[in-house]
C-alpha cells in the first residue's frame, strides 16, 4: 500500500523544500574579496584591551578625544554593546568604564563645560535613546549626565557637531546630535549643556529605506552621511531638511561590499576631507574624497605583530598629534574576531594610511 501524508503536513514540506532551493547563499567571503577592488594591506600600530563582553559579538564603535596639552594622554571611548562603555588611554588600557547599558555608537563632543560623550542606547529597543555621560580628562572616569528621547525604533547610529552658541560668557553648550535608527530613520536633536543641565528639541528627520547605522557630519561643509548597510552611503543636506538624500557611493561589491558599517571623517589641512567607510563584507576600508565622490583608495588592516582586523563595525579617524607614533593623527577599527572569543579596537597610523594610498 502506498504511503499516506496528511495533505496540510506535505504542503508545508514541500514549501519549506522550495524556499529553501530558492533563497540565495553567501557569498564566501573569499569570493567577495576576489571580486572587490584591491586593498593595500597595513599593521596595526597599537590595540586595546578587549571588551568585557566575552564570545559574543559585542565591540562596535569607536570614539576619541584629544588631550591638547599632551596628546599622549588623549582618551578613547568604545562601546561594548552588551554592557556600557570603556575608556582607553592611547597605550590600549581601560582607563574607566560604564557599564549601565546597551550601548551601540558613540561619539563626543567637547565645549566650555566638559567633554560630553554621547551613545546610542538600545537598551529598549521600541523607544530609543541618547545616552550622555561627562568624560573626565585626567582620570578617563564617566559619569552619567542625561537621558535623551530620540523617537521610536531601536537605537544604532549616533553623530554629533557643534550648533549656534549664544555669543555671552557662561552660554550652554550647543550641540546637534543626530540618531539612526535600525529602521532608517534619522532624527536630528538639539542639546544644550550647562552646569548638568541638558536640554533637548527634536528637530528635522528624513528616512531611508532599509537598515542603517554608521553616520558622520562632515565638519567643513555641514553635510550628513548616512550607511544604509545593503545599500550604500547617503549624503543629507541638513541645512535643507526638505531636500531628499542623494546617493553618495553604492555598496557595488567593488568599492563597498555590504555590510557598509562604520563611517568617518578626515580633515586635512589643506582644506580637502576624506570619507572612510568600513566595508564589512570583505574586511576593508574604503577612503572617498567627499567632495567629487571619487574612490581614493581601499586597505585592510593586517599584518605586523598585531593581528588584523575582520568584520568591522565602528571606526574613527581623528587627524593631529595624538602622541608618540600618531603624530600626524590615528584611525581607529573595531575587530570582531580578536581570537580566543574576544573583540577589541585596532589603532593605525594616519601617516601611514596616507603614505600607503598616496593621499
Amino acid at each position: 500500500m502506498a504511503a499516506r501524508f496528511p495533505l496540510p503536513l506535505l504542503g508545508t514540506s514541500l514549501l519549506a523544500l522550495l524556499a529553501s532551493a530558492c533563497a540565495p547563499s553567501e557569498i564566501p567571503l573569499e569570493t567577495r574579496i576576489a571580486n572587490a577592488l584591491p586593498a593595500v594591506d597595513i599593521a596595526a600600530s597599537a590595540e586595546t584591551v578587549p571588551v568585557g563582553t566575552a564570545n559574543a559579538d559585542a565591540a562596535d564603535d569607536p570614539a576619541i578625544w584629544r588631550n591638547a596639552a599632551n596628546p599622549a594622554a588623549s582618551l578613547i571611548v568604545g562601546t561594548d554593546k552588551k554592557a556600557g562603555l570603556y575608556v582607553y588611554g592611547m597605550d590600549g588600557k581601560v582607563r574607566g568604564s560604564s557599564l549601565t547599558g546597551r550601548y551601540n555608537n558613540v561619539t563626543l563632543f567637547e565645549g566650555e563645560h566638559g567633554i560630553v560623550v554621547i551613545a546610542s542606547d538600545r537598551t529598549d529597543p521600541v523607544n530609543s535613546k541618547l545616552a550622555l555621560f561627562l568624560l573626565d580628562p585626567a582620570t578617563g572616569a564617566l559619569s552619567p549626565l542625561a537621558s535623551v528621547p530620540s523617537g521610536a525604533g531601536e537605537g544604532y547610529g549616533v553623530c554629533v557637531t557643534g550648533a549656534p552658541r549664544i555669543a555671552m560668557v557662561g552660554a550652554a553648550d550647543a550641540m546637534t546630535a543626530y540618531a539612526a535608527i535600525k529602521d532608517g530613520t534619522v532624527r536630528q536633536i538639539q542639546i544644550s549643556h550647562k552646569g548638568g543641565k541638558v536640554e533637548h528639541t527634536m528637530g528635522a528627520s528624513w528616512k531611508l529605506a532599509t537598515q542603517i547605522e554608521g553616520c558622520v557630519i562632515d565638519p567643513a561643509t555641514g553635510t550628513l552621511f548616512v550607511g544604509e548597510e545593503d545599500v550604500g552611503i547617503w549624503k543629507i543636506d541638513v541645512a535643507n531638511p526638505a531636500s531628499a538624500p542623494v546617493l553618495f557611493a553604492s555598496a557595488d561589491g567593488k568599492a563597498l561590499v555590504a555590510d557598509v558599517e562604520g563611517l568617518a571623517i578626515a580633515t586635512n589641512p589643506g582644506g580637502n576631507s576624506y570619507l572612510i567607510a568600513s566595508s564589512q563584507g570583505d574586511n576593508a576600508y574604503a577612503v572617498f574624497d567627499t567632495a567629487t565622490g571619487q574612490l581614493r583608495g581601499r586597505f585592510r588592516i593586517n599584518g605586523g605583530a598585531i593581528d588584523g582586523t575582520s568584520e568591522t563595525d565602528g571606526i574613527e579617524v581623528a587627524v593631529g598629534d595624538y602622541g608618540p607614533g600618531f603624530e600626524q593623527g590615528v584611525f581607529i577599527a573595531q575587530d570582531g574576531d580578536n581570537g580566543g572569543g574576544t573583540q577589541n579596537f585596532k589603532l593605525v597610523s594616519w601617516a601611514t594610511i596616507i603614505a600607503a594610498l598616496g593621499l
